[in-house]
């Protein structure tokens, strides 16, 4: 990934934080078909251990498991939150019009070996888990054991585990840090004014990261 030194994130437990807040990552692997690429809910666990592993399951039909279970390499992307930066929200623009337009984000790849796991308790055991941490918010979680057995283990044939050991991460927040302070306030400001959750969230970044 490019990586500019003021855009760079080395810090893992931020790194961590941005993979459990947006756990649907884009799984890429290479087979003999050539690149494969699916967006799958990953559950970090070993955070404390390292660089940490991630698990999830995906549909048995899907035939990427199969090139992952060849010892495929993987990389997965976890996009946190983005968004459009007009040149109109810069100081820049009213005082010299070199300004063009960008893109600010926050994203995560990692790197890593996998191992396939077809046994069923295993599977049982991530599925409830994944299911807990999802619905735990909720009023009235629902959980796995709300639905009949043999149908849930009817489902658990259906998919297979995958257990990513990550070998490498980088984290790149790129919210605006190049830009004088100037710029990086009117672009908060600007944000402030779409008022939609996406662009709050991007406000709130730019702020952190831009001293504001």
């Amino acid at each position: 990934m490019y990586q500019p030194p003021h855009f760079r994130e080395d810090r893992r437990e931020v790194q961590h934080a941005l993979i459990r807040n947006h756990p649907l990552g884009l799984l890429i692997s290479s087979g003999e078909g050539g690149l494969l690429a699916n967006p799958i809910p990953f559950r970090l666990v070993n955070s404390d251990l390292g660089m940490g592993t991630l698990q999830a399951h995906m549909a048995r039909a899907n035939p990427q498991w199969r090139a992952l279970a060849a010892g495929a390499e993987v990389l997965v992307v976890f996009q946190g939150a983005d968004h459009y930066v007009t040149p109109s929200w810069y100081e820049t623009k009213r005082e010299t019009g070199k300004v063009v337009p960008t893109w600010n984000y926050a994203i995560v790849q990692v790197r890593g070996t996998v191992r396939v796991i077809e046994d069923s308790q295993w599977l049982r055991a991530l599925v409830g888990r994944l299911t807990d941490g999802h619905e735990s918010r909720r009023m009235i979680p629902w959980a796995v054991d709300d639905a009949p057995d043999d149908f849930i283990t009817a489902q658990l044939k259906g998919i297979v585990g995958i257990e990513v050991q990550i070998t490498a991460i980088e984290g790149k927040w790129k919210v605006s840090q190049n830009r004088n302070e100037a710029d990086r306030r009117g672009v908060a400001e600007g944000l402030d004014a779409e008022a939609s959750d996406t662009a709050g969230a991007m406000a709130a970044m730019v702020r952190e990261r831009g001293g504001l």
